[in-house]
Order: C-alpha cells, then structure tokens, then sequence
C-alpha cells in the first residue's frame, strides 16, 4: 500500500478520534516499524510518547460520549484534527522522503474524516434512534483502522 494512501487513511482516522492517530503512529515508530530517529518527528518514538497519546486516546473515547463534549466541528477541534492529520501524514512518509506529501495527505484525510465522520455518526445516530451506538461504531472504525494501517506500513 502506498505510504500517501496510508497517510490520508491516518488523516480520517485523526477526523474520527483525533488521539487515535497520533497514538498509533507513536506506537510504530517506538517498536521501530516508523523510522523516524534522527528527524524532526523523532518524538513519536520516544519511549514516553506512545504511553502519552495512548492516555489521552482513552480520555477522547470516554469524553466523546459525554453529551457536553463539543462538536468536532467547532475551530478549536476541526483545527486539532487537521494538525494531528498533518503530523501523522508527515511521520508516516518520512522515512519515504516525502513527507510533504504524506503532510498534504493527512491534512485532506482528516479534512474528510472530521465532516465526513460527523455525518456518518449522525445519520447512523437517527437510524439507532441515539447517538451512543453511533458513537461506539465510529470509535471502533477508528481504533481498528488505525490498528490496521499501522500494521500496513511499508518495512
């Protein structure tokens, strides 16, 4: 697969749970599937970084459910998933040498993730009557492909 392909598949991964990118692409890079010593991105495979993301992605899955938790439709969320897009997209095509590439490729993924996953979640949430099993599809998508799109990285 290619490794643009696995960046904009990252890139709506971080549109549907944004944590969720980062924390997998932390974990490849740490067990040394993502080469990424040496540049910029290193951070992803420090020893702390995956265990750090992994927190957080728990915390977005659990605040997620909660009928407060803001759409991620608003600036504030929209903008943190195109960053997360952007940085998993660039680390996934360092090692490639074209991370610009994988950086726009993230950046449309979680572009398309975040509007397109907001209206998945909602039509599914009208045909379930409630939002939660909506909520607990979109987080299994997201939690599983990123799993699967680790595992797909070019070694």
């Amino acid at each position: 697969m290619s490794v643009y392909l696995i960046a904009l598949l990252m890139g709506i991964v971080a549109g549907l749970r944004a944590m969720t990118a980062p924390a997998a692409v932390s974990w490849a890079a740490h067990l040394g599937w993502l080469p990424l010593a040496g540049t910029p991105l290193a951070f992803f495979g420090y020893a702390a970084t995956p265990w750090i993301f992994t927190a957080l992605a728990i915390v977005e899955l659990v605040t997620d459910q909660l009928p407060r938790t803001p759409s991620r439709k608003v600036p504030m969320q929209f903008g943190a998933r195109i960053v997360l897009g952007a940085l998993c997209g660039a680390a996934l095509a360092m090692p490639a040498g074209g991370w610009i590439g994988g950086l726009v490729a993230g950046v449309a993924g979680a572009i398309a993730g975040t509007l397109g996953g907001a209206k998945a979640r909602a039509a599914l949430a009208r045909s379930f009557g409630r939002d939660l099993p909506a909520a607990l599809i979109e987080d299994v998508v997201a939690v599983c492909g990123a799993v699967l799109l680790v595992l797909a990285i070019p070694r």
